[in-house]
């Protein structure tokens, strides 16, 4: 099931027609009847593509009423088509604030949405980023009078195609972008003053972004070096990094210059070989003795699709669990993503709490700078 998670703005864009510039601090008794309903419009816009195109498993999760593009006190068990789920409710269901819309985040980031989507302007996409920052997916619906973020799709329609090919295991890109906003008054007066705020994780639509030849197949060689130079960077001083089996992790080892066992598990700590081969015994024993941070970097069986579970049994359950989901790096050529057909990842732990602890949807390092959203689940599920 994919948790759409969906905070819509009721009041975005009401600035707009009355030449205000935007919506922030504006007096709602001076608005239109006819002005109100522009993002909940929008945001059924987008819930209807994703209905109607026959997807039966996602499930939408929101506060209740306006938040939801819902009447005020309505408490519906469906919205745009869709299942709806609610998660709270506004403090005043006639007058949500920004506090409403940070809440309504952090609750739907709490629950594990596999997507935030919502739904207004850059003032709307600041109250996200403080409420949630990086550490979900979130996509935006243009429904606001200032656009200046670069977290939102192009269009409702759009947006519901980034879901629908999340859904169907299409290749969804994901990366950071700005979270931008305008001091509204210098506008108004006639002065541009963009502010960088701070970035979001947002999926969009994309294929091959890197060394593509002409036949749209990946260079191999090229993609692996792309990858190990990617997790290189990202590296952290004083970090005991697990290096999984197979060639794509060997990329890694090689890059740095250290010696790879290759349908083992190697351990490393500032871009020094501090183990190889290890059980998972030794494993447990080098993680309880490290006194710093743990992370893991695995891969995809090839036309299989099991990122735990297949040749990589050193990582027992309780190792799993010790290092956690969080701190786990899948890494992966697009060519093998594509490979699997829209089927998803696998995990295989032989514990079927890990195992359900890992479903949803992960980001996948396929290149430098370049990964994408795909989906988990559990053998024989």
């Amino acid at each position: 099931m994919f948790k759409l998670g969906l905070v819509v703005n009721p009041f975005a864009g009401l600035g707009g027609p009355m030449a205000m510039k935007g919506s922030d601090g504006l007096d709602l008794a001076t608005v239109q009847s006819s002005d109100f309903g522009r993002s909940a419009a929008r945001a059924l816009r987008c819930l209807a593509r994703i209905a109607s195109s026959g997807i039966q498993d996602v499930t939408v999760y929101g506060f209740s009423g306006l938040m939801s593009a819902q009447s005020e006190s309505d408490d519906a068990l469906t919205v745009g088509g869709l299942p709806f789920v609610s998660v709270g409710h506004a403090a005043n269901a006639n007058l949500t604030t920004q506090a409403d819309t940070q809440q309504a985040a952090q609750s739907l980031a709490e629950i594990g949405v596999d997507l935030l989507l919502f739904v207004g302007g850059d003032g709307t996409a600041r109250d996200i980023y403080s409420a949630v920052g990086a550490c979900i997916p979130c996509l935006g619906v243009p429904a606001g009078v200032k656009m200046h973020s670069g977290v939102y799709a192009v269009s409702p329609e759009s947006a519901a195609d980034i879901v629908i090919a999340l859904v169907t295991g299409k290749l969804v890109d994901v990366s950071q972008q700005e979270v931008r906003d305008i001091d509204e008054d210098a506008f108004r007066a006639g002065n541009v003053r963009s502010k960088y705020f701070g970035e979001l994780t947002v999926p969009s639509i994309g294929g091959f972004l890197q060394h593509v030849k002409a036949g749209g197949r990946e260079q191999k060689e090229l993609v692996l070096a792309d990858i190990a130079d990617q997790i290189i960077d990202e590296m952290e001083p004083e970090t005991l990094y697990v290096i999984g089996p197979g060639s794509t992790t060997a990329a890694i080892m090689a890059q740095l210059g250290l010696d790879n066992t290759l349908l083992g598990v190697d351990l490393i700590t500032n871009f020094e070989l501090k183990a190889s081969d290890v059980s998972a015994a030794s494993l447990m024993q080098s993680i309880t003795d490290h006194d710093g941070p743990v992370k893991a970097v695995i891969t995809a069986i090839g036309g299989q699709g099991h990122i735990l579970g297949r040749g990589n049994q050193q990582l027992t359950p309780a190792i799993i669990k010790r290092i956690g989901r969080d701190n786990f790096i899948i890494i992966a050529t697009k060519t093998k993503i594509t490979e699997l057909n829209g089927r998803p990842l696998l995990v295989d732990s032989n514990d079927q709490e890990v195992d359900r602890e890992w479903l949803g949807f992960i980001k996948v390092i396929t290149g430098y700078r370049d990964s994408v959203m795909y989906r988990v689940s559990a053998s024989g599920e």
